[in-house]
């Protein structure tokens, strides 16, 4: 099997020469910072070798409560926020049948994700959707307590044993949290079902391959085998004693760095021509911005569908504030082949495509599109894919993750919290009269009265 690779000749242009080679200590360092558990967060890395400690016996035992619940379910709710179901959600519609919605697909059941917004329509629609359905339920919370999470299980919890009666519920509600304390811990243990353990050590952007992503993609029909076995590979393609020059997290963090720090730099957009990688770009959006968005500090991560959003972003990108370098999943072959038809009146004048594959010109676009914004001063960055399937998306995401914990710690923040994030939570609780925040509220209401 081949690895997915890098090409930065396109970005390292835009810096002097020898400056990504500048970066090599200070990529070691910090990788040997995350090895020897000396950097900020060091009781969050336990993702660092998650891949290769995965045993065949765990993966079994996810996979066994997977087939029960695609065996009793029509449909299966995924209730979890941010790297609670992003994870999951980036792998599934890569590696998914783009109108599963309009397949009548009795192989596997409909993977839907709740519990990551507050919205009362679509909460109220996704109830009224699930009304004659059989469904069930993977709540992911590691404390329970989480508003839109918690929110919406209670909301599934009910309406789960009302429609199949409370000891059918028991059966396919699933709860993936912590191992002995929090709220889900506790009606888990109460209500009798099956549970998985979020590890204390595992940060919930980087989760992925830990039960919070594998149990809902293998409810999805995917191999979680292949899947770890890719990141595993990809965790020895980046290890700390590989050169330099040959690990591609080293050069990803070195690059982006380089660019961030002597090019002025301050916005990597992540850009694939793929649609069915747009939550691939989510994924990745939450993993680098709550990683490094800190202290004042942290290149600012976008994301861009490409053709799509050439047609909306193109002009900025091209020609706006040259703050800005592109990061571009490339994926070599599709799934399928489709090919261009003769037009026999040719009024749209694209017979010249005629005889095509689809892909081929979809490569095109990608590199005259990565040309053209090389000449207006965008760096870029070429990650290529070898093929989507569930090795070559392991590989992915834990490139990512290593890369992302190298280069957070070469910013000089730790990677692994995310204090700003709690912020918007004490207002929003103090405004709604939560006990134990009511010097808050009397505080966030007086300073509005001044304000209106």
């Amino acid at each position: 099997m081949k690895n997915i690779s890098l090409d930065i000749t396109k970005a390292a242009m835009f810096l002097e020469q020898g400056a990504v080679k500048a970066y090599e200590t200070k990529v070691k360092e910090a990788q040997e910072a995350l090895e020897n558990g000396t950097c900020p967060g060091n009781d969050f890395l336990g993702w660092l070798h998650l891949p290769s400690s995965v045993t065949p016996e765990f993966i079994d035992e996810i996979q066994a409560v997977a087939d029960t619940l695609r065996e009793k379910c029509e449909v299966v709710v995924v209730a979890g926020i941010g790297g609670s179901y992003l994870g999951a959600r980036a792998v599934i519609e890569a590696l998914g049948n783009s109108f599963a919605w309009l397949v009548n697909d009795k192989k596997n059941p409909t993977i839907m994700f709740a519990g990551n917004n507050i919205g009362e329509d679509y909460l109220a629609e996704l109830t009224d959707y699930l009304k004659d359905k059989k469904f069930g339920v993977i709540n992911i919370s590691k404390s329970g307590t989480t508003t839109e999470t918690a929110l919406t299980f209670r909301l599934l919890k009910k309406q789960c044993e009302t429609q199949r009666g409370k000891e059918e519920a028991k059966d396919v509600i699933v709860a993936v949290t912590d191992a002995c304390k929090g709220a889900a811990r506790a009606a888990a243990d109460k209500e009798g079902y099956k549970t998985f353990v979020i590890p204390d050590n595992v940060g919930g952007r980087f989760s992925v391959l830990t039960p919070v992503g594998l149990l809902p993609i293998a409810c999805a029909g995917f191999d979680i085998k292949q899947l770890v076995a890719g990141a595993a590979a990809m965790e020895v393609a980046c290890g700390k004693d590989v050169a330099f020059e040959e690990n591609p997290a080293a050069i990803y963090a070195a690059v982006r760095n380089g660019l961030y720090a002597r090019a002025g730099k301050k916005i990597e957009i992540m850009v694939n021509y793929q649609p069915k990688l747009h939550f691939m770009s989510e994924w990745w959006k939450q993993l680098y911005g709550e990683s490094e968005g800190k202290d004042g500090k942290g290149i600012f991560p976008a994301s861009c569908d490409f053709t799509t959003d050439l047609h909306s972003m193109g002009q900025w990108i091209q020609e706006g504030e040259r703050t800005i370098f592109e990061t571009v999943i490339s994926v070599e072959e599709t799934n399928n082949k489709l090919y261009f038809p003769e037009d026999e009146e040719n009024l749209d004048g694209l017979n010249f495509l005629a005889g095509k594959r689809v892909d081929e010109v979809n490569k095109m676009a990608e590199l005259g599109t990565r040309l053209a914004h090389v000449d207006g001063g965008v760096p870029n960055i070429r990650i290529s894919v070898p093929a989507l399937n569930e090795y070559y998306i392991g590989q992915l995401i834990y490139f990512f993750e290593i890369a992302c914990g190298i280069s957070g710690n070469i910013l000089g923040v730790n990677p692994f919290n995310q204090p700003g994030v709690e912020a918007y939570k004490k207002n929003m609780f103090a405004l709604l009269d939560k006990p134990g925040y009511e010097a808050d509220s009397k505080a966030i209401k007086e300073r509005l009265a001044k304000e209106a």
